[in-house]
């Protein structure tokens, strides 16, 4: 029983921290967020210093006012100023080669930084079944690191290679379509730009 009432405990500090770090980030004062969410400003206060727990509903409320998921704010990972990947722990994440590509994610700084760098790894183009294209909430950036690829966005065809660079709209058709059997390797970076 005590285990599982450990899991749920919840660091106070790392909590307020979080809250304080995004309301800045959404350049918002504490009188603002505590008005929309019907509390006091010296409650707001306490929870960002870490001083005091608050109701889950309270907290709830909180998320809510800075367009955050709840679960984000829960999360006990402490913000890091600096995340090291040596090559040797990064995972691949390997989907269906067949599917057009494999990607692996670089870092991950925080789990609501809004932003993500990937490699993708573009199949060769006698492997490469993909035909549909892709589209995504984040705007994205590539920046082509070996190879060479003709980038499908919206109904157009872009030929790039290596050290040619790409900033667009995610929500948009877009896919990496293999030139050769060399297959590609694309630095992509996803940027939620709600933040």
């Amino acid at each position: 029983m005590t285990e599982q009432k450990e899991r749920f405990l919840i660091n106070l500090d790392s909590l307020g921290q979080k809250i304080n770090q995004i309301r800045l980030r959404k350049k918002k004062t504490q009188q603002q967020i505590a008005d929309e969410c019907g509390i006091s400003k010296s409650l707001l206060s306490k929870i960002e210093n870490g001083q005091t727990s608050s109701a889950i509903a309270t907290l709830s409320k909180i998320s809510e006012a800075l367009e955050v998921p709840l679960a984000w704010v829960l999360d006990d990972q402490a913000e890091q100023n600096l995340v090291l990947l040596p090559k040797t722990n990064r995972e691949s994440n390997v989907t269906d080669e067949n599917m057009g590509y494999s990607y692996e994610l670089l870092a991950n700084r925080s789990s609501y930084s809004g932003i993500e760098p990937t490699i993708v790894n573009v199949t060769p183009k006698d492997s490469n079944l993909r035909q549909d294209s892709y589209t995504h909430s984040q705007d994205e950036f590539i920046y082509i690191l070996k190879g060479s690829i003709y980038l499908y966005y919206d109904g157009n065809k872009h030929y790039m290679e290596a050290e040619d660079s790409a900033y667009f709209n995610g929500d948009k058709p877009h896919l990496f379509i293999p030139v050769d059997n060399e297959g590609a390797k694309v630095l992509s970076v996803f940027i939620d730009n709600q933040l």
